[in-house]
């Protein structure tokens, strides 16, 4: 079942704040633990772009990050992290290297710069702005579509934008996901409004619809953003959370299971031009009673988790002036 408010907050110890800037089309999303906590990452898309990601794998050592940031603006969104990382080393929150505490912020961004924003920023983005701003948001409860990261995104037929989803395990674990949805490839079943993710759909979460029958004939056909001539403007990047105490390979694992979820979601996924990209961490709650059985099922938790973020973030995406794709709402809301 889903929890409570059916976001990633859901998740015992974590916030999460947005910034959006409306005429620039993008934003910052900060995912925040109120204590360091565990993370690792899986990369499966051809084309990340990402800062002080090497730290997180298992063998490396920084044990726990202080931050993870999801932010548009592609290479010149990185900033978006920086900010982050300055507002919190001034909270004294960081690694400790003798008497200096450095934030680990693990940063990952999509590419939205051809999405019909303003973008003439000259030698200063403002993206270490719209990072901190994203900090000093964060709150239990936050927005789901266009906002923070997916204030812009968008895939081959509809706009994209900022998903969440939640579930609470049996044995009372917690899983949940935040996602930035910028796919080169589609969300929806061919044209149709009907989600690849409707078999994980909890209640009417996004719109209700369940599969499509019949299956449309163009379901499987291959029609992305390079049909319209704008290779390289894709993206999706997560993290998924749970209170489970977790090692950072167990984190590693949860972040590769979770990566399903994506491919349940979009088609195609995790292509060349996509820099698909989940994090995984861990608030280090509750304990694993039954060891690999539980990792297995809570990775699948994950993976749905994320499903259904991706077709609710694309469910709730509102329109703006000058967007080159309608949403979901205006192409099948009536």
């Amino acid at each position: 079942m889903s929890s409570a408010r059916n976001l990633i907050t859901d998740v015992p110890g974590l916030k999460v704040g947005n910034a959006s800037d409306k005429d620039l089309k993008s934003g910052a999303t900060v995912l925040l633990p109120e204590e360091p906590a565990v993370a690792s990452v899986a990369i499966h898309g051809g084309a990340p772009g990402t800062r002080e990601i090497a730290l997180l794998e298992p063998e490396q050592t920084v044990e726990k990050i202080d931050a993870i940031v999801l932010a548009g603006g592609s290479a010149f969104g990185l900033d978006a992290g920086a900010g982050v990382q300055g507002r919190l080393a001034d909270l004294g929150y960081g690694f400790a290297v003798g008497p200096v505490r450095v934030p680990i912020v693990p940063t990952a961004i999509l590419f939205d710069l051809l999405n019909g924003g303003d973008k003439s920023w000259g030698q200063a983005a403002p993206y270490r702005d719209l990072g901190r701003s994203a900090l000093d948001a964060v709150a239990y409860e936050f927005s789901l579509g266009s906002v923070g990261a997916g204030t812009g995104a968008t895939t081959a037929n509809i706009k994209g934008g900022l998903g969440s989803a939640s579930q609470q395990l049996d044995n009372g674990i917690t899983v949940g996901a935040v996602v930035a949805v910028n796919a080169l490839g589609r969300a929806t079943i061919g044209d149709s409004a009907h989600f690849w993710a409707a078999p994980f759909e909890i209640g009417d979460e996004f719109g209700g619809l369940g599969m499509a029958v019949p299956f449309p004939k163009d379901a499987v056909q291959v029609r992305t953003k390079l049909d319209a001539l704008k290779a390289g403007a894709n993206t999706t990047i997560a993290a998924v959370a749970t209170d489970a105490v977790l090692t950072k390979g167990e984190a590693k694992r949860l972040a590769v299971m979770a990566h399903d979820g994506l491919a349940r979601a979009l088609w195609p996924a995790h292509t060349p031009l996509d820099g698909d990209l989940v994090f995984a961490l861990s608030t280090g709650q509750r304990n694993l009673e039954n060891g690999l059985e539980d990792m297995v099922r809570l990775g699948a938790a994950a993976a749905s988790c994320l499903a259904r973020a991706i077709a609710r973030g694309i469910y709730n995406a509102t329109p703006a002036e000058g967007d080159p794709v309608p949403t979901w709402q205006q192409k099948f809301g009536a």
